[in-house]
């Protein structure tokens, strides 16, 4: 089973609505690098991924869990 690699996730979507990563920061409160910090996840703190998930709209916990789903189980 591979794991998705959530911080990848993340700056996809923030590409694909057309955002900057000074934008995203600014509305993360945090600074550029740390944003970067971010992309380089693999697993995100629950309560970090809520805020993200509000930021760009996106319900990035769906797309974790439809993974699950996907997943080839014995």
């Amino acid at each position: 089973m591979e794991s998705i690699h959530t911080g990848r996730l993340i700056r996809q979507t923030l590409t694909r609505q057309g955002r900057t990563v000074t934008w995203f920061a600014s509305r993360l409160c945090c600074t550029r690098p740390n944003v970067y910090k971010i992309f380089r996840k693999q697993h995100i703190d629950t309560g970090l991924l809520w805020r993200i998930c509000r930021i760009l709209d996106h319900d990035f916990f769906r797309d974790l869990s439809s993974a699950l789903e996907t997943d080839d189980r014995p």
